[in-house]
């Protein structure tokens, strides 16, 4: 199985249970450290999110106000839509967008040149923030009680180089099936994933975000007693096989209103830059997602999930140095 799921080195153990990220490595040293903790000239900064109905692009809206407020408009940044993780981390090191969120795992495969990535990518995390619930969701007609009933099933893994994707084929191998040949695949991105499961064109979905996600929670609304969440948590041994970040974690009933409690599997997110983003402009960053964290939680109660006490814990993505300035100041334990 572990060959199957395509392992990831040991390193990744760190992510939970380390001490946060140590500039081991020669990419992050490239990284200019920070002075002033200021930014003096103007920036245009662009950030990748996710799905418009999905969490990260609603937090990427927020992020960017925040940004702007902690600089007074000498920084100004967009929230752009994108396909999320994967395609993050690929546009941020091409320089498309200077900042990204994305899973830990993805990140972890970024960082290793394992997976998605041919090679190690020059990234670092300005923090790690909330947790992402993998929210699978069945048609209650479609005959569909666990993962391995969807086989010979239409299913949505995501859009194209999501983390979405990612978490869906290594579930659906854990569950003995190959995603590329026993379902159905719909590599579709939110939205349209939902109008699919309404309409009866889609069987089953895989999303990975924040509590609540807008997208799901329409979907719980508009086809109540047409759909249900699926414990999926019996793939966990062997995702933790590929990934110990994998964890077990619960979608309340009150989330989307469901009959009881849901258990499901969690992996944090992170908030990322290229390696040799300027010190005090990544300081900034990290400082106004802290000083600022109350206008994301009424953007999103997902970013609840965003705290100091958990910040550093990035490893094997190393911190880069003007986060750990930033996270120095504000008195992030270590």
């Amino acid at each position: 199985m572990r060959k199957a799921l395509g392992a990831i080195t040991g390193t990744a153990l760190l992510l939970l249970t380390g001490c946060g990220g140590q500039r081991g490595d020669d990419t992050a040293q490239e990284a200019s450290e920070p002075t002033t903790c200021t930014v003096t000239g103007e920036e245009r900064l662009s950030i990748a999110t996710g799905n418009t109905t999905g969490v990260y692009y609603t937090l990427g809206g927020a992020y960017a106000e925040a940004i702007s407020k902690a600089t007074d408009g000498t920084v100004k940044a967009t929230a752009a839509e994108t396909s999320a993780s994967v395609q993050n981390i690929q546009q941020l090191v091409a320089g498309t967008h200077q900042i990204a969120f994305s899973l830990a795992d993805t990140a972890v495969d970024a960082v290793n040149g394992e997976a998605s990535f041919d090679e190690p990518q020059p990234i670092a995390a300005l923090s790690r923030i909330y947790p992402n619930y993998t929210q699978v969701v069945a048609r209650t007609d479609a005959g569909i009680n666990s993962i391995a009933d969807m086989r010979g099933k239409r299913v949505s893994t995501g859009s194209p180089n999501s983390g979405t994707e990612v978490i869906a084929n290594r579930m659906l191998t854990a569950a003995g099936l190959d995603p590329a040949k026993d379902v159905q695949a719909q590599r579709t991105e939110l939205g349209k994933t939902v109008e699919g499961m309404k309409d009866g064109s889609i069987d089953a979905m895989f999303w990975s975000g924040g509590l609540p996600t807008a997208g799901i929670t329409d979907l719980f609304t508009s086809a109540r007693d047409r759909v249900k969440l699926l414990d999926v948590t019996d793939t966990l041994e062997a995702l933790k096989e590929v990934n110990q970040i994998y964890e077990r974690g619960v979608i309340p009933a009150s989330t989307y209103q469901t009959p009881a409690d849901v258990p499901t599997v969690v992996v944090p997110n992170v908030l990322l830059v290229k390696d040799d983003m300027d010190g005090n402009t990544a300081c900034v960053l990290t400082k106004a997602l802290f000083e600022h964290k109350a206008d994301l939680v009424k953007a999103s109660k997902a970013a609840d999930g965003i705290a100091l006490d958990t910040a550093r814990k990035t490893s094997p993505v190393p911190l880069h140095p003007g986060a750990e300035k930033a996270l120095d100041d504000l008195g992030a334990p270590r």
